[in-house]
């Protein structure tokens, strides 16, 4: 075996795991310099209204501030592509913690005082900030999230939903869900002369970059955007938020460095969130099992200030085949903040309402929820038509029944119990499209020996360093030692950010191609190589983005075991297993902590994660970790994820599709749908906690004596 066999799919350390963990790996607010200033925001504490004075003596009497900035004195901007960058531009408030002003000090102690100091006056107006199916304002947009059409339709919905020999006609509820990761939003920007240098918390500097130029009226090649560590996003840092504009602002104002660090609690406001989906599903199936109709209406909320549509009914559209399909997405545009991605958006509390309607059906039908969804296999995706380019979700099916010892399982609710736990088990398909952008990479061969392989992508704790080095490395037959890889910097080229599960595909695909170029180049170079070496580029546009004939898209099957306390309502998540067709595995180390990290997160949605719009301040109650509950190590003992061998030559060169987004859709339903096998008791509203679950318990035992609760 060469230095170079099975460098692909090998369990690869990340390459920045050490920087990581000695505190050496410097993030975005960590870029001191001399002088360094700390800016902190001013929210709005009202719902909608306008502000009529600001009054910045108290605030500029303090030791230390520099500078206050509101809507009375901010730069003026261009007009922004994302309107929710468009911040200190107007007196109008679209909803509470909206940023009406920052403030600038020596440290950030100082401006946190300044900030507390600064005296707003509003008028308010009336507000609404409360989602219901029937909301009058509801409509249908002209299209959903990813440019999908609002509306799908394919023949007699509704009446082969009444000919229908087993009939479920079902509503599931989603909470709004926060993103919350672990590094805050933050940027830290300084000018030089009239060129721009921001280290920023992005998911993407190519569109921070972007944003920039257009909002502060400069040519892109005089802005620089780095990115060189980011901790987490889960979709709140893929497109740029307010945080960069204000530190922008504010390095402009004072001539200072400036960095910009959000408090936790101002995130969901302003970073965006999963706004809550209103689902309704009906389907129908023959004696045989096999789906007749299926609809899926889902009506969720937008703000006023950009329409943000979560295509929650568009995974309908590919999972199961039903002659008669309609999906439907409804949007009321409330005085609330705007909501945008978050991991797997769409597909997320999409299959979570589908995987429980499937899973209520096969109880109706009284066939085993695994056997149900093989028997509704289709043969092409049901929405297009168009064959799929690989598709192994009943294999994933069996060997994720055959490795959970699913065939022991006693269908019957309520049959296995541990004194007062109630013991269940579930099961829910996944599914995430295959998504790619045009990248540039370039790769360098040294006279040391080594590679230098450069792309503008940005590594959000997923291990893209590594992945792309082992990319580079099998493309250029070189060990892997041997390979360096610079990321994150926008004067790098064009790239698409991370997000979407696109990353790996995207980008390496152009380091791919690059390498492969820079080998033929060496093959035909002889003698040592001159000083700075020998080059090729790579641009993948036109090709990345081509129109595929093929429906590409992961799949995979979530396996949960629970215990339900009948004393307290707690529920336990024992065992959660997974099985995923996701094309070629790159890194079996860090797609095995993607896969497991994403089936967490849809544990935390099930049983732990819920957030609320106050109806009267119009501001999320749950604002940070310590009223926001995410999952810890301890909420699930055991936990494995596998996947079986898939090879799809309609991808991309190295055969993978993305892994990012596919564990978490489906981990819900699954923990649901346990939650019912061991309880009798179908809840249809996220998430499980004790109190819901306790109080359900109580009505299901003495239905009389509960009348009154």
């Amino acid at each position: 075996m060469t230095a170079t066999d099975a460098v692909l799919g090998a369990p690869v350390e990340r390459r920045e795991g050490r920087e990581k963990v000695t505190g050496t790996a410097r993030y975005a607010a960590e870029y001191p310099a001399p002088g360094r200033a700390q800016a902190w925001p001013i929210p709005a504490t009202v719902v909608r209204g306008r502000v009529t004075g600001v009054d910045a003596g108290p605030a500029l009497a303090l030791p230390g501030v520099l500078a206050v900035l509101t809507h009375e004195n901010a730069p003026r901007l261009g007009a922004p592509d994302d309107p929710t960058l468009a911040v200190l531009q107007s007196p109008h408030v679209p909803h509470r913690g909206w940023f009406v002003g920052v403030v600038v000090a020596e440290t950030l102690e100082a401006a946190r005082a300044g900030a507390a100091a600064v005296r707003i006056g509003y008028r308010t107006e009336p507000h609404d900030v409360t989602l219901t199916a029937a909301h009058s304002g509801a409509y249908i947009p002209d299209s959903a999230n990813g440019g999908f059409p609002a509306v799908t339709d394919q023949g007699d919905p509704d009446g082969a939903f009444a000919d229908s020999e087993t009939r479920v006609d079902v509503e599931y509820r989603v909470p709004p869900l926060h993103n919350h990761p672990m590094e805050p939003h933050a940027s830290t920007a300084h000018w030089d002369g009239d060129r721009l240098f921001v280290h920023c918390s992005s998911q993407g500097t190519t569109a921070v970059r972007k944003e920039l130029a257009r909002l502060f009226e400069l040519p892109e090649d005089r802005i620089t955007v780095r990115a060189e560590h980011v901790g987490g996003g889960f979709g709140s840092k893929g497109t740029p938020r307010p945080e960069v504009v204000l530190a922008v602002m504010a390095a402009r104002e004072t001539g200072r460095q400036v960095t910009v660090a959000l408090p936790r609690r101002y995130l969901p406001a302003v970073v965006g969130h999963r706004a809550p989906t209103l689902h309704r599903l009906r389907l129908g199936a023959d004696g045989g099992g096999r789906l007749t109709s299926l609809v899926h209406e889902v009506t969720t909320h937008t703000s006023r200030v950009k329409e943000f549509v979560e295509q929650a009914a568009v995974p309908a559209r590919v999972m199961y085949a039903a002659p008669a399909l309609r999906t439907v997405h409804r949007v009321a545009a409330l005085d609330v903040p705007t909501p945008s991605w978050m991991r797997a958006p769409g597909e997320c509390p999409g299959m979570y309402a589908l995987e429980s309607a499937m899973d209520e059906l096969a109880c109706e039908l009284g066939v085993d929820p695994v056997e149900l969804r093989i028997r509704n296999e289709p043969g092409s995706e049901p929405d297009s038509g168009r064959p799929f380019s690989s598709r192994h979700l009943v294999e994933c099916l069996r060997e994720g029944a055959r490795r959970f010892g699913w065939e022991g399982r006693d269908p019957r609710p309520r049959s296995r119990a541990a004194g007062p736990l109630l013991i269940g088990s579930g099961v829910a398909s996944a599914t995430y499209p295959v998504l790619v952008s045009p990248c540039v990479a370039s790769a360098r061969a040294l006279p040391d020996g080594g590679f230098l392989v450069r792309v503008n992508a940005t590594d959000i704790g997923t291990g893209a360093r590594t992945v792309l080095a082992q990319i580079a490395a099998d493309a250029l037959g070189a060990p892997l030692d041997r390979v360096r890889v610079e990321v994150a910097d926008s004067g790098i080229g064009f790239a698409p950010m991370a997000g979407g599960s696109s990353g790996t595909a995207s980008w390496g695909s152009a380091v791919h191609e690059a390498c492969v170029r820079l080998a033929g180049r060496l093959a035909e170079h002889a003698g040592p190589l001159p000083p700075e070496g020998v080059a090729a580029e790579a641009d993948t546009s036109g090709t990345a983005d081509a129109e595929s004939p093929f429906a590409r898209h992961a799949f995979g099957a979530h396996f949960a075991e629970v215990t339900v306390d009948t004393v307290s309502g707690e529920v336990r998540v024992t065992r959660l297993l997974g099985v995923f067709a996701a094309g070629r595995i790159l890194n079996a180390r860090t797609a095995r902590s993607q896969f497991i990290g994403g089936m967490t997160m849809g544990l935390g949605m099930a049983l732990t994660e819920d957030s609320t719009v106050d109806p009267e301040f119009g501001d999320f109650v749950e604002r940070d970790l310590a009223s926001y509950h995410v999952p810890a190590h301890a909420d699930v003992t055991d936990v494995e994820a596998h996947w079986v061998d898939e090879e799809d030559e309609h991808l991309n060169p190295m055969g993978s599709k993305g892994i990012g987004e596919i564990g978490i859709v489906g981990s819900a339903a699954a923990v649901g749908n346990a939650v019912h096998h061991a309880t009798g008791i179908r809840f249809r509203e996220l998430p499980l906690t004790p109190d819901r679950v306790l109080t359900a318990l109580l009505a299901h035992e003495h239905p009389a004596g509960m009348l009154g609760v």
